[in-house]
């Protein structure tokens, strides 16, 4: 039964990589900083040992023995050495992330400190192909290492809660495509996601919601709700579960306490937090709340309480607190607010806010650790130590490094992926809004050219956010994630000069999207790439290249909607367009596990 299963899966791998690796295309994302191709092939099977040596080299080859046994079916022996053929760690004495690896016929080698060590493996991992049956690496040299410290995903798990599972299935493939930042967002107007012992009522109240709207945002006046009880927490047990399962796999979690707007959940469960004498409820809809924290002593004091129990959790350097959309209405018509501003001598309300983040910036750095808020914080003043997430457009972020303050840059210009896919949004599922498809964050640089080099040392890194005010399920939060996350890890990992669009869609991505959907996950299938030119004979022709790869692809020239019944596209399509008849190509792509993409329509007339 278990040969059965270990050819299936190889038979299933086939085309994979191995196609790519025989012309010469070695499809690893995101891109290593130099790759010299080699000649020949290391044969890989449970004969093959892997060499580590120091505890930190074993844990990182178990991982790569896990991750081998999911995808292939087979585990390698661990050794202090090894006198056939062998897969050797050489772990030195570096903590940077850069590594070097070497396959020829009889051994591989990859060298770097721990973590670079790790990266080694996931890029082997991405190499191996099967040929005539049989797993193998092909020859290469690759000395490579991150251009950016700080590469992230934020998930949203407020407005919509997701497993301990499902989130450590998202740690896995970030891992896989060399991420080392997860920002959890856990908290916000719709729900409370973590355990505070000494505040129970965020897990009994504020982590419920009796139900959610409907449809997009403006698809119901008034909303329509789907009566059905939402929310979910993780105890500080899970949390630090996760805490270790992303470390051990060299991401770490950067977690997020919304303060002091996006607070309805908590005053819903402790009004005495707000400024407002009423009660609150957690709401079941989207968008900016009026519910803000009251800047009073035993606000600040449930903060710190809060953050307290966060940070022995979460061993990150930074902690995010949000300080985004903070509307100051209930600031304006609060006595308590007002006399807290003529204490302060502030002289007006984004400067109380600039106070209230101020103040807890100083708790977090009297315990050692750093304050990271969205670029509203610049508002009123930017606390001293600070460091900005620009999402605004790059404005913030530019503000900020020419102050001499890190930046992550995180513009929804291109790098908010809960935006639709396609610019017709009725053959997407519901989006938040917007337009991002791949090319477009592919496109994406995360050193504005108006900074000086010195400023812009100060970017840290780059990250994508995911929403979920309309994800509510896993299948959907991979499908927004994918393939764009691919695309931001060659941003984040590789120079911009290394960048190649055409080269990352079509020599590399399609091997890794046909592996995605064999290791169980859901991506959006791209649109693919089509190229007009005109054959021997004078007539136009559309080759089409699809970004999965070994996928089919069916097509239509007379305007109607294409189906496996039509023709199945083996070559370059001959348009015969008769006079200035529009017509219009049809097409679907059907990967080789049987999932059909929408379908996509090109205008002939539009393509000169």
């Amino acid at each position: 039964m278990m040969l059965k299963r270990i050819a299936s899966i190889l038979l299933l791998s086939l085309g994979v990589s191995g196609a790519y690796a025989q012309q010469g295309n070695y499809a690893i994302i995101p891109k290593p900083l130099s790759m010299q191709p080699a000649n020949g092939r290391f044969d890989l099977g449970p004969q093959t040992v892997l060499v580590a040596q120091s505890d930190a080299a074993r844990k990182n080859a178990g991982l790569f023995n896990e991750f081998l046994w999911n995808r292939y079916g087979i585990r390698l022996t661990v050794a202090h050495d090894a006198k056939g053929k062998a897969i050797v760690l050489e772990e030195q004495n570096d903590s940077t992330e850069a590594y070097s690896l070497t396959a020829g016929i009889d051994k591989i080698t990859i060298k770097g400190g721990n973590i670079g060590c790790f990266y080694g493996l996931q890029s082997l991992l991405q190499l191996i192909n099967v040929q005539n049956g049989s797993l193998g690496v092909p020859a290469v040299v690759i000395s490579d290492k991150p251009e950016f410290g700080y590469r992230g995903v934020m998930v949203d798990v407020s407005r919509h809660f997701f497993s301990l599972d499902e989130m450590k299935k998202i740690v896995d493939v970030m891992a896989y495509f060399k991420f080392n930042r997860l920002h959890w967002h856990l908290t916000d107007d719709q729900g409370w996601r973590l355990e505070i012992k000494k505040y129970p009522k965020l897990a009994q109240i504020s982590a419920w919601r009796d139900s959610s709207i409907l449809g997009q945002y403006g698809d119901f006046k008034p909303f329509v709700y789907d009566s059905e009880k939402h929310g979910g927490y993780y105890s500080q047990d899970e949390a630090r579960e996760l805490v270790k399962y992303a470390a051990d796999r060299k991401i770490t979690i950067l977690p997020e306490i919304e303060l002091p707007g996006h607070s309805t959940a908590v005053l819903a469960a402790y009004p005495q937090f707000g400024c407002k004498d009423t009660t609150y409820q957690v709401p079941g809809y989207w968008g900016v709340h009026y519910a803000i924290l009251c800047p009073k002593e035993e606000t600040f004091k449930f903060l710190e309480d809060v953050l307290t129990e966060v940070m022995a959790i979460f061993p990150s350097k930074y902690i995010h607190i949000g300080g985004d959309e903070v509307p100051k209405e209930h600031w304006q018509q609060s006595k308590f607010a007002q006399s807290v501003m003529s204490k302060q001598k502030l002289k007006d309300e984004h400067e109380l806010q600039s106070y209230f983040i101020s103040r807890i910036e100083k708790f977090l750095n009297k315990n050692g650790r750093n304050l990271v808020g969205w670029d509203e914080i610049l508002e009123g003043g930017l606390a001293p130590n600070a460091t900005v997430m620009s999402w605004r457009g790059e404005k913030g972020g530019i503000a900020a490094a020419r102050m001499g303050h890190d930046v992550i840059m995180t513009p929804n210009s291109h790098l908010y992926i809960d935006h639709y896919q396609a610019k017709d949004k009725q053959t997407e599922p519901t989006a938040i809004g917007g337009f991002l498809p791949l090319e477009r964050v592919y496109s994406y640089h995360p050193r504005p050219d108006s900074l000086t080099a010195d400023q812009q040392q100060h970017v840290l890194g780059v990250q994508a956010n995911l929403w979920t005010e309309y994800i509510g399920t896993n299948t959907k939060l991979e499908y927004m994630l994918f393939p764009r996350a691919l695309a931001l890890s060659e941003i984040a990992w590789s120079a911009r000069n290394r960048q190649d669009y055409d080269d990352f869609s079509t020599r590399r991505l399609p091997a890794r999207l046909q592996e995605l959907e064999q290791m169980k996950y859901f991506y959006r299938i791209p649109e693919a790439k089509i190229t007009f030119a005109t054959n021997a004979a004078g007539r136009r022709t559309a080759e089409i290249t699809p970004f999965v790869a070994n996928s089919q692809v069916y097509y239509t020239l007379d305007g109607h909607k294409p189906d496996q019944t039509c023709n199945l596209y083996n070559g370059p399509v001959t348009l015969a367009i008769p006079g200035a008849k529009a017509m219009t190509l049809n097409y679907i792509i059907v990967t080789p596990g049987g999932r059909v993409s929408n379908m996509f329509s090109l205008p002939l007339q539009e393509t000169k």
